[in-house]
């Protein structure tokens, strides 16, 4: 494992003692490793969902009549369950 040094205000530094004391993490590392897992994860979970979306079907152009004709069904649509 290497080693990496970074400055923090001091404000961070504090609460990220104040996790590692509360019991949740054994050492400041721990809870940096822990927080950069997190994002890792959420990266990959978009990444995913992205390519979901690719492989969900058949592509179409959206050009600006598109998008007006959906603003014009979401709007009829909010009207309908108004009446």
């Amino acid at each position: 494992m290497s080693a990496l040094n970074i400055s923090l205000p001091e404000s961070i530094q504090a609460f990220i003692e104040q996790q590692v004391a509360k019991g949740n993490y054994g050492t400041v590392n721990d809870y940096i490793i822990h927080l950069i897992c997190q994002e890792q994860a959420k990266i990959a979970r978009v990444e995913s969902l992205l390519l979901e979306g690719l492989d969900s079907g058949e592509s179409i152009e959206l050009t600006d009549e598109w998008w007006e004709t959906k603003r014009s069904q979401l709007v009829q649509g909010v009207q309908d369950t108004q009446e």
